[in-house]
């Protein structure tokens, strides 16, 4: 078999996964990476451009929507904690063999919650409890709607609050802060020491066209203002919220009809040692009405380098822009013939969220401290600085019945030959960025992902491939040990 040349554009944590996942199954693969950016990790795996939560459904509400007849939908939240224990199994097996290195753990436990007030949305926690512990993978979550019981476990949230509001509160022992940029610099170093690997940084691709049976990727060289050429077999785009325009250059018809809308987000952040040692959670509530996903509110403790502080938001902003180092224009030039009334269509009928952004964006320093106090009653404005994080690009598909939906979540788009793919869309990206993957090469290589060197390659790294951790409690819990040993992951 000829070698491969695999072209991947972004040195975020998807085009990492996915570099070393075909690094470790075809060692003789060439590998080019390009990043625009002169640092690997940069945009949304940055530290500070996303939350750092372990995404494993435990605490996350939006994840198990109420259904019309009162009832909980759990089955997106148990397919993303499955995920996420996917990827901390990856995980595990880079760090257990030396492959990846990192300066300070860039995964830490820490308690996983879901606060709540009000009889409607207590309600429905003790519902979401009651229908989650069902499975192994969430048996151990704890309920209580006792005071005291919750200062116990955040005493931060308690202090100030009038003790007899009607709250409840669940709690997973086992969540995770993770430091995505970290995890994704190790990889890429990692793939910097393999044979046919080359990392370009400073390089922006300009555009990506058909050549004989593969793909011809024209980049610039930014730091030296100089046009390259490259040839690849197999393209992955995973730039991010740029990966929507990059697609609409290959031109190939799967990636007709997309569209994409920008969203930043702000968070406030404290580092007054006084406070961040009073609080040792990340605690999510419920979304605002017409709020999209990654805007639900959370007060969350945050281990970075070494260094803890505090964090809550996020606060909804609006930019034009596809990347948090993008331009302005990336919105505008991403609309083609092709994708102007699905955007529209989607736009009519997401009024509520248009409206929550406007309010968002215009939102004064009071408004957005009010918002901390309902977590934490006793907070002090001078605590607190705003910072911005990272820019996501929410998917507007094109439907045959309602002309353009907006979807939440990822996607891959690949072409019929299977030669590239691009992954669009957002929240919860970084944290099943392996399962995603894994979905790349079954989706571009399924007659190779098939064969008895990568099923038993894919079985080394990943000891639950190809089986269910949903319903085999006993393989959850394995896994789960076996993670938490490796990654010196322990209960608080």
């Amino acid at each position: 078999m000829s070698e491969k040349r695999y072209t991947l554009i972004g040195a975020g944590i998807m085009s990492a996964t996915l570099g070393v996942l075909l690094k470790e199954l075809d060692p003789e693969a060439h590998i080019t990476i390009y990043e625009r950016l002169d640092e690997v990790g940069a945009e949304s795996s940055d530290a500070w451009n996303n939350a750092g939560t372990g995404h494993s459904a435990f605490c996350e509400l939006n994840y198990t929507p109420q259904r019309e007849d009162g009832s909980v939908d759990i089955s997106k939240a148990l397919k993303i904690s499955q995920s996420f224990e996917v990827s901390k199994q990856m995980w595990a097996y880079l760090q257990k063999t030396g492959k990846v290195k990192t300066d300070s753990p860039f995964i830490n436990d820490i308690d996983h919650m879901s606060f709540v007030w009000g009889k409607e949305n207590i309600s429905f926690l003790k519902k979401r409890y009651e229908a989650m512990t069902k499975y192994g993978m969430f048996e151990d979550m704890e309920y209580t709607e006792d005071f005291d019981v919750i200062a116990d476990w955040v005493p931060l949230m308690m202090k100030g609050r009038d003790s007899s509001e009607e709250i409840a509160a669940t709690r997973m022992m086992i969540g995770t802060d993770v430091n995505f940029g970290s995890i994704t610099k190790a990889m890429i170093k990692y793939l910097r020491t393999c044979d046919n690997v080359k990392v370009f940084l400073g390089h922006e691709v300009e555009d990506i066209t058909r050549k004989d049976e593969g793909w011809q990727v024209d980049v610039k060289d930014l730091n030296e203002d100089v046009e390259k050429t490259g040839e690849a077999d197999f393209v992955f785009v995973g730039a991010g919220g740029g990966a929507l325009i990059l697609l609409e250059k290959s031109d190939i018809p799967e990636g007709r009809g997309y569209g994409g809308f920008p969203v930043s987000g702000q968070f406030l952040i404290c580092n007054n040692p006084e406070v961040v040692v009073q609080h040792e959670a990340k605690v999510y509530g419920k979304a605002a009405h017409g709020s999209p996903p990654m805007s639900v509110p959370h007060l969350d403790t945050r281990m970075l380098n070494g260094v803890r502080s505090l964090l809550f938001g996020p606060y909804a902003a609006f930019s034009t822009k596809f990347l948090k180092n993008g331009s302005f224009m990336d919105l505008p030039l991403s609309l083609e013939v092709h994708n102007i009334w699905p955007m529209l269509s989607a736009g009519i009928q997401n009024i509520d969220l248009t409206k929550y952004l406007i309010e968002q964006v215009f939102q004064s320093p009071e408004d957005r401290f009010e918002a901390l106090q309902k977590y934490y009653p006793n907070a002090k404005m001078e605590d607190w600085e705003l910072i911005t994080a990272g820019q996501r690009v929410q998917i507007i598909k094109k439907d045959k019945e309602e002309g353009g939906v907006l979807k939440f979540g990822t996607e891959i788009v690949s072409s019929e030959d299977n030669t590239i793919a691009a992954l669009l869309g957002a929240s919860p990206g970084a944290s099943t960025s392996v399962s995603i993957m894994l979905d790349v090469l079954k989706r571009c290589f399924p007659e190779r992902l098939a064969s008895d060197d990568w099923q038993k390659k894919l079985k080394e790294m990943i000891p639950s491939f190809g089986q269910s951790l949903i319903d085999n409690r006993e393989l959850c819990l394995q896994t789960r040990d076996y993670t938490t040993g490796v990654l010196k992951l322990e209960e608080s």
